[in-house]
């Protein structure tokens, strides 16, 4: 009988071989697979405006969860079509404290796609734009405005802590579907912590490059500026710390070390 998911031990060395991979990628199939995941995240964040703004009027709880509910779809054709995503890549640190790759790829990874994930959610947004997906005055405009306008309120250090929060349950979600061995176990698996962390009202810097664009795009009045030091980059910030150093250096310790102490 074929094993239908993996352990917790086995899903560490599956990232950690993902990482390694990840690191040793070309530089333009990594823009390509980053261009096209800020895309997908797009989708993702274009149907949960879609869906919020039907039922805005009705109740708050039920538009969060509806909102939630459609999101995954990005991180689904992520990790099943391929796509090169920041959130999801901030695990390859699991690769480095092992020392199977550098800081200097592990940063390259990152930057070529961080920046290729503002490109693709840009290109995404501006043209739903032009295409008058959002026509003035309507309720989806209303929806964009509103969605932009909570995450500017909030202060550098909230998006910070929502920032961290948003990504463990990314990272979760991406591990879990390492875990599991068909596609609709890896759905079901990424579609919970996903659905979770934006009904939350979490942070997600990548999903923050459509939204905030978008708004601007719209009329909203925010400058690049505000855009990015007030909320993306916190967004940032707390997605590595969630990422990067939460649940991969943590799961590295429990599942990983013991094996290299042993094999010592």
């Amino acid at each position: 009988m074929n094993k239908r998911f993996l352990s917790a031990g086995e899903i560490a060395e599956t990232t950690l071989v993902t990482g390694v991979k990840k690191a040793n990628n070309s530089t333009i199939n990594t823009i390509i697979l980053g261009l096209l995941a800020g895309m997908y995240i797009s989708i993702g964040a274009h149907a949960d405006i879609t869906i919020m703004q039907t039922f805005s009027s009705i109740d708050i709880g039920l538009t969060k969860f509806l909102g939630g509910a459609v999101f995954p779809i990005g991180l689904f054709l992520v990790v099943l079509a391929g796509g090169e995503l920041f959130t999801g890549n901030c695990l390859m640190t699991m690769a480095l404290v092992d020392r199977q790759i550098t800081f200097k790829q592990l940063f390259r990874n990152w930057g070529l796609v961080y920046f290729s994930n503002f490109i693709g959610a840009l290109i995404f947004a501006a043209s739903l734009v032009y295409c008058g997906a959002y026509k003035p005055g309507t309720p989806m405009v209303e929806t964009a405005f509103s969605i932009a306008a909570g995450k500017m309120s909030a202060s550098v250090l909230q998006i910070v802590v929502k920032g961290i929060y948003a990504n463990i349950l990314v990272c979760l979600a991406v591990w879990l579907a390492y875990g599991a061995q068909d596609f609709a176990s890896k759905i079901i698996a990424m579609w919970f912590p996903v659905m979770i962390f934006v009904m939350l009202g979490f942070e997600h810097s990548i999903a923050n490059m459509y939204f905030l664009p978008l708004a601007k795009f719209l009329g909203y009045d925010l400058s690049w500026g505000q855009m990015w030091l007030h909320n993306i980059i916190p967004a940032t910030i707390g997605n590595i710390i969630g990422g990067a150093i939460i649940i991969p250096l943590l799961y590295y310790v429990v599942y990983i070390q013991p094996q290299r102490i042993v094999n010592k």
